[in-house]
C-alpha cells in the first residue's frame, strides 16, 4: 500500500486561548478572527467572572468556555496552561487589539524551527494616538530592558499579549503570578531554561468602540516592578545577595573609617556603639553573601527540575514528525 500523501496527514493538535474579563463587544470578533486564521484549531475562552455577556456570546459563537473564579490574568494563565491539551498552543487576549491574522504564520515559526515561544511584537499602526499610549509604550520599553539586563535575552515587548507556545513550555511553566505582571513570568521562564523563542513584529490595533480597557499604566507598572525584584531574588539570589553585601560592607567601612583614623592618632576608639555597629553590619554583609551562595545552590535544583520536565516533553518538530514516521 502507498504511504498516505503528506498533505492528508494530521498537523500538531493547535489550542487558540482566550484570557478574558468583561469583553462582550469583542469576543466574537476575536473568536471569527481566530477561526479565519486557524482553521483546524480549538478555540477556548477562559472568563474570568465578567459581570457582561462574554461567556455567553463566546458559547454562541462555538467556542469552549471555562469559568475562573479567581480574578487575575495570571490566575487565567494558569488554568488555561494547566486544562487544555494541545501541542501548540496560541494566547492573545480577547479585546481584539491583535491582529491574529499572523497566528498561522507564527504557528509555522514555532513548529519549523523547533522554537518554544513565538512572541508578538507589537506596534502602532498608526489609526489612533491613543491605541498604544506613550505612556504604555515608554513603560514598556523601560521594563523590558530592566529583565534583558536582569536575565538576558533581547527582547522588544516582553508585555505582548500575544504570543504562541510548545507544549513543553506551556506544561513546564510554574506559574506564580496574579495579574498582568504574568507577562513578565512568561518572559523569564523562556530566558531561565533558555528556550528558543523569536519575536515577530504585529499590528497593535484600537479596541472596538464600546469596550474599556482594563489596564493602568502606574498600577500595573508598580506590579510588574515587583514580580521583577521577586524573580531576580528567587532566580538570581547570589547576585542579589552579592549587591545587598557589597552595599553593607562599603557602610561598614564608611563607618570604621573615621574609628581607624581615630584609633591611629590616639590610640583609642571614643566612639565605641559606633565600632559596634561597623561589625554588625561587616557581619551582616558576610551573612548575606552566605545566604545567597546557599540559595543559589537551591535555584540550580529547581532550575534543574524545570529542565527535566521540559525535557520529558516532545517539541512540535518531533511531536509532527514521529506521526509521520509512524505511517
Amino acid at each position: 500500500m502507498s504511504a498516505p500523501d503528506s498533505a492528508a496527514r494530521p498537523g500538531p493538535r493547535i489550542a487558540v486561548i482566550l484570557p478574558c474579563f468583561n469583553e462582550a463587544g469583542a469576543i466574537a470578533t476575536v473568536i471569527a478572527d481566530c477561526r479565519a486564521a486557524l482553521p483546524q484549531a480549538t478555540v477556548h475562552v477562559f472568563d474570568n467572572h465578567s459581570t457582561d455577556d462574554t461567556a455567553a456570546i463566546a458559547r454562541a459563537h462555538g467556542a469552549r468556555v471555562t469559568q475562573v473564579a479567581l480574578r487575575g490574568k495570571g490566575n487565567v494563565v494558569r488554568r488555561m496552561f494547566a486544562d487544555v491539551e494541545a501541542d501548540v498552543y496560541v494566547m492573545v487576549d480577547g479585546d481584539a487589539t491583535y491582529d491574529v491574522s499572523h497566528a498561522a504564520q507564527m504557528v509555522e515559526r514555532l513548529v519549523h524551527e523547533n522554537l518554544d515561544m513565538v512572541v508578538g511584537a507589537r506596534f502602532d499602526d498608526g489609526r489612533n494616538p491613543q491605541t498604544y499610549r506613550p505612556g504604555h509604550r515608554l513603560g514598556n520599553t523601560l521594563l523590558t530592558s530592566a529583565v534583558g539586563a536582569l536575565f538576558g535575552g533581547h527582547f522588544k515587548d516582553m508585555l505582548s499579549g500575544y504570543r504562541v507556545f510548545s507544549r513543553r513550555y506551556v506544561k513546564s511553566f510554574p506559574a506564580a503570578a496574579h495579574g498582568f505582571e504574568t507577562e513578565t513570568e512568561l518572559t523569564v521562564h523562556a530566558l531561565e531554561l533558555r528556550m528558543p523563542y523569536v519575536e515577530l513584529p504585529v499590528p497593535y490595533l484600537a479596541r472596538p468602540e464600546g469596550t474599556q480597557s482594563k489596564l493602568s499604566t502606574f498600577r500595573d507598572g508598580r506590579r510588574i516592578l515587583g514580580t521583577i525584584l521577586r524573580l531576580f531574588v528567587s532566580e538570581r539570589p547570589l547576585a542579589f545577595f552579592t549587591v545587598v553585601a557589597g552595599l553593607l560592607a562599603l557602610l561598614s567601612v564608611i563607618l570604621a573609617v573615621p574609628l581607624m583614623i581615630d584609633y591611629l592618632h590616639t590610640g583609642l576608639v571614643p566612639r565605641l556603639p559606633t565600632a559596634l555597629l561597623s561589625v554588625g553590619v561587616m557581619l551582616s554583609a558576610m551573612l548575606a553573601q552566605a545566604s545567597g551562595a546557599i540559595l543559589h545552590t537551591v535555584t540550580l535544583g529547581r532550575q534543574e527540575a524545570k529542565r527535566l520536565i521540559y525535557l520529558s516533553i516532545p517539541a512540535p518538530f518531533f511531536s509532527v514528525h514521529a506521526e509521520d514516521t509512524a505511517r
